[in-house]
């Protein structure tokens, strides 16, 4: 049965708990508030009551109350237990969170400007999160670009995306429904091209689905969806490939050309060379960006090899074609 996100929260403070790490977490960040809470009431209640008891009295002088060595003793050694408690608690929820188990499935993860790419072991590739129910995920992740967070709180993970290296996570979400994936890398990171995209912009989706339903989505993925042609697919795959965020098709200015009437045309590149807009142009385009960047235009798209296979780059082709 699938679960809606909002009937599941354990409390104002904190999302549903979706994951096997979700009721740990929470746990440990409880511990912590409420013991916050009690020693915000009890001291600032004992201050207030001694600053009333003993405020200064006409005709009475000031005199050393001196120390209790048993309470001194005591206030200095309690919080070593509650400090050791929190560092095995944490430590014991780190070893869980780093160590994936053996048989986790792996999900390829690409942090891009600005949008995500999962890459599962068919080969297929989407801009949302898709995992079967009670099994075992892990995402093994990348930046093409620049620093990204990725960020799932109903899941209680997140992990960092550095240029230049892997970093990954996992997780087992324990009931079917979806929650958001966000990018908490809020510095920056904002285009001047176009003012709708930066970190704060990639939120997509993280789908949880039983086994029977997980397999059939994987299977629509790697090809174009029964009944639709190939400059329908296209068409789709340029809203969730995240094409829309710099390229738009009613041509308006974006962070990169607008795809209305470009193909066929003749465009000046920023070296001042002139190029005809054909097929082979917009395949390299999208495979290697940065070698002919149309005048007018910052080096600013990434790359889209290992994302896109060559059946998703004809269809996107097909549709640019249409759109006289």
């Amino acid at each position: 049965m699938t679960v809606s996100l909002m009937t599941l929260d354990p409390s104002v403070q904190m999302p549903a708990q979706m994951s096997t790490f979700a009721p740990a977490v929470d746990d440990i960040y409880y511990f912590i508030y409420w013991m916050s809470v009690v020693f915000l009431v009890g001291i600032t209640g004992a201050a207030a009551y001694f600053s009333w008891k003993y405020k200064r009295k006409p005709g009475v002088k000031a005199e050393p109350t001196g120390h209790n060595t048993v309470l001194e003793i005591g206030w200095t050694v309690a919080p070593i237990f509650v400090l050791i408690y929190l560092f095995h608690a944490g430590f014991k929820g780190y070893l869980d969170l780093a160590v994936a188990p053996a048989d986790a499935m792996e999900v390829r993860v690409r942090g891009l400007q600005w949008s995500w790419d999962f890459e599962y072991p068919n080969g297929a590739h989407m801009n949302q999160l898709v995992v079967p129910v009670n099994k075992p995920v892990k995402l093994i992740m990348s930046s093409s670009d620049v620093l990204h967070a990725f960020f799932v709180p109903a899941f209680r993970v997140k992990r960092d995306l550095v240029p230049g290296m892997y970093t990954s996570l996992w997780f087992q979400a324990t009931q079917t429904g979806e929650t958001n994936v966000f990018c908490a890398e809020y510095c920056g990171g904002r285009s001047t091209e176009n003012a709708q995209s930066g970190h704060w912009s990639m939120i997509t989706k993280a789908k949880i689905l039983s086994a029977d339903e997980f397999d059939k989505q994987m299977s629509a993925a790697v090809g174009p969806p029964e009944g639709k042609t190939t400059e329908q697919w296209g068409e789709i795959l340029y809203k969730s490939k995240n094409c829309f965020g710099c390229h738009t098709v009613d041509g308006s200015k974006g962070a990169g050309p607008s795809w209305k009437g470009k193909f066929g045309s003749t465009e000046t590149l920023s070296d001042g060379s002139q190029i005809k807009i054909d097929e082979n142009y917009i395949r390299e385009s999208m495979l290697d960006p940065q070698a002919k960047i149309v005048q007018g235009f910052g080096p600013v798209m990434p790359t889209y090899k290992g994302i896109l296979n060559d059946k998703e780059i004809d269809a996107l082709i097909s549709y640019i074609k249409t759109l006289k």
